[in-house]
């Protein structure tokens, strides 16, 4: 249980402002997953690259 808190505590503040910055209609487009793997992971699922393409710059 603890870890989700300190998870949550951990976000870094640009990926949470990248996430705020989305349309809402692309936010509620992402799954809870989806949204923990935006704040915290540091590959992305295809799937999700592919419903954030248009927000992507590449590397």
């Amino acid at each position: 249980m603890g870890n989700k808190k300190s998870k949550k505590n951990n976000v870094d503040p640009e990926r949470q402002m990248a996430l705020d910055a989305l349309p809402p209609n692309i936010r509620k487009s992402l799954t809870d997953e989806e949204v923990e793997l935006f704040l915290h992971a540091e590959v992305w699922p295809e799937e999700m690259c592919e419903k954030l393409n248009e927000f992507l710059s590449p590397e």
